[in-house]
């Protein structure tokens, strides 16, 4: 299929130069898309039908066998191969089972050991006789080591799992997802599904993913490539915000005034504030006449632009037009016959531009927030009855800034400036956004990510138990009022398939004290897994630990506080040991990763080391963020994980 394309002439069938460049293009995302990936099978699964799909049963059509795999492959004559996991005919394999099998005779796991067929599995699920049994194969696939980024869970996805994944585009959708539940690849196949079901729609309105941050889009990049799909984007909310550079930090209680809806209100005062209400006529003079607009209409014209509430951009460009307006309604009653041309004459005429820039002037978002962070009266008379007087001094910024450029802005303060900048004019909507790690957003950073989905829908996955900022989501409801999306159904996945039951169980010691009202996950694995706690007397059993760790096959995260990073990466260089950075891809010689416990959040590994639990919990501002890093850092094992301390464990953990 890959050497088709790349033999096509297309020399004949272009017009011109701009066609062919396009062509050419689309052609070289196709032969990238049909790239072989070396360990991974074309297919790994097969439905035999007893009837043909959409055929009439009663006239006993023959069954059909298809093979299901990554992507769609025909042969030669352009018959079919291998369907596409997300084809409706493929669905079944998902979904089947032998209370209710879907008109499916047999289902065929295959398994591989680095691309190699090594072993297949037989359901008769039309079969009374047959018993409902676990896959050893799908055990087998989701405990297999895990080494270098994420890969996809195409073989894998369970029924629960498939029905969020092929949920419909025009609704949106919130996944609550314990740790190890596979919320991120489902939101990730998701967005594969909707590309394949609305790919013109898509494809002209756009998708785009959010993580938390660089280290986890790293770690989540190749997952949509691997099923062919390259065109979808990927950044954090500080790329979406980033108007300005960020080079300060808040304190805890300023960034989260900053973080809440209210100050949205204030902006929009602030905004609407630059609107000044006429009290002189426009005088609008064209060749030997003169044409006056009273005072009192212009002002009809400002105060109803004001009461439609469109965007202060769209308003102040409508205004010109307004009063050119009115001036041609007194030329048609003196006779004249002015045309459009006439109108938009008079709109670009001196007077009416001046009169424009004094009623209606351009507003700057980024120096109007700063002016509001910097002017306390400005402040005060736009936070009246919003903001009390403590928490807008709590925002208020201590030394006098020059300008935009000079100011030392915050991660918050950009999305203030984002908020300002869609008041003035619309954010571009996408057709479909999928929010991972949500639960750690502000009100404001909602509101942001909302905008770019106005018209789209949302895909928002996260765990209320792993909110790990001062502003993190109490309720999922809240959450999605602020994004815009006060419709979409709640889904919640409480089966664990990443992380091993007795690691799972010590962790959820913790809900309780975190997330009360959350479902604890229950681990589907067979394998128990390797789990350990070692009270230590000195440093060096976290080496030794990684030494052991790293004698078996697989990925190895060192997870520790922030404030420990420093010197355990001095005792791992003393030991020998070579360690990677979060973000950074293993490679079979270097296969630990030293984590911050602040970046450990969507990472995951065959085996970790958790450095000193109640350190972990002391680098957050309160303990009940800091028993929440805590419970993100002790459920990022897929295979085994080893506490190890000298300090007392956290009381909650019992």
């Amino acid at each position: 299929m890959r050497e088709d394309v790349e033999n096509l002439d297309i020399r004949d069938v272009t017009a011109n130069w701009v066609n062919a460049a396009v062509l050419a293009r689309q052609i070289d995302d196709r032969i990238k898309a049909l790239a072989d990936l070396s360990h991974t099978p074309l297919f790994f699964g097969r439905l035999d039908y007893l009837h043909a799909p959409g055929a009439d049963q009663a006239e006993g059509a023959e069954g059909e066998r298809f093979y299901i795999g990554r992507r769609h492959v025909h042969d030669a004559e352009g018959d079919p191969m291998v369907i596409d996991w997300r084809a409706p005919v493929s669905q079944p394999f998902y979904r089947a089972s032998t209370k209710d099998p879907l008109d499916v005779a047999l289902r065929r796991r295959f398994g591989y050991t680095a691309g190699d067929l090594t072993a297949y599995e037989d359901e008769h699920l039309s079969d009374p006789a047959e018993a409902a049994t676990t896959s050893k194969l799908l055990q087998q696939e989701i405990e297999r080591p895990r080494v270098g980024p994420m890969r996809d869970i195409v073989a894998t996805i369970q029924p629960e799992q498939d029905e969020i994944v092929r949920s419909g585009l025009s609704g949106s959708v919130c996944v609550q997802g314990g740790p190890g539940t596979g919320k991120t690849a489902v939101g990730l196949h998701r967005v594969a599904y909707l590309l394949y079901a609305h790919r013109e729609r898509l494809a002209r309105t756009g998708t785009l993913v959010i993580g938390p941050n660089r280290s986890f889009l790293h770690y989540i990049e190749q997952v949509l490539p691997a099923l062919g799909e390259l065109e979808v984007k990927q950044a954090t909310v500080d790329d979406l915000v980033a108007h300005v550079e960020i080079r300060g930090t808040d304190d805890a209680a300023a960034a989260v005034i900053k973080g809440d809806a209210r100050m949205a209100e204030v902006l929009r005062r602030a905004v609407r504030a630059h609107v000044t209400l006429p009290t002189e006529p426009v005088v609008v003079v064209r060749g030997s006449r003169r044409w006056r607009v009273p005072a009192y209409e212009l002002e009809a014209i400002v105060r109803e632009l004001l009461d439609r509430d469109i965007r202060y951009g769209a308003a102040r460009e409508a205004l010109p037009q307004r009063i050119a307006h009115a001036v041609l309604v007194q030329m048609e009653r003196s006779g004249e016959a002015p045309d459009d041309r006439v109108q938009d004459a008079v709109a670009r005429n001196t007077a009416v531009k001046a009169a424009v820039k004094a009623i209606w002037p351009p507003v700057d978002p980024a120096k109007l927030v700063l002016r509001l962070l910097t002017d306390a009266d400005f402040l005060a008379v736009h936070a009246d009855g919003v903001l009390d007087e403590d928490e807008r001094k709590e925002i208020l910024w201590a030394r006098p800034v020059r300008s935009t450029k000079t100011a030392k802005w915050s991660a918050a303060d950009a999305v203030l400036i984002d908020e300002a900048t869609d008041l003035v004019q619309r954010t571009h909507s996408l057709g479909h956004v999928v929010l991972d790690e949500a639960q750690d957003l502000s009100p404001m950073q909602y509101r942001a990510v909302g905008r770019r989905c106005t018209t789209g829908s949302a895909t928002v996955l996260g765990d209320l138990a792993q909110g790990t900022t001062p502003w993190a989501t109490r309720s999922w409801d809240e959450a999605l009022a602020h994004l815009g999306k006060g419709d979409a159904v709640i889904e919640e996945l409480t089966a664990g398939f990443r992380v091993p039951a007795d690691v799972i169980t010590y962790a959820s010691r913790l809900l309780p004290h975190i997330a009360p009202g959350l479902t604890p996950v229950a681990s589907v694995r067979e394998n128990p897994g390797f789990f350990e706690v070692r009270t230590t007397a000195t440093d060096a059993a976290v080496i030794d630990a990684c030494a052991e760790l790293l004698r078996n096959e697989g990925s190895i995260g060192l997870i520790a506080a922030d404030a420990r990073v420093p010197a355990l990466t001095e005792a791992l260089a003393a030991a020998g040991i070579g360690h990677l950075g979060p973000g950074e891809e293993t490679t079979p010689d270097t296969r630990l990763t030293l984590v911050p416990a602040s970046l450990a959040k969507g990472l995951e590994y065959d085996y970790v080391v958790l450095d000193e639990p109640q350190a972990v919990v002391d680098g957050e501002p309160d303990e009940r963020t800091g028993l929440r890093r805590l419970y993100v850092a002790l459920t990022r094992a897929v295979s085994g994980l080893i506490v190890t301390h000298t300090a007392p464990l956290p009381s909650q953990l019992g």
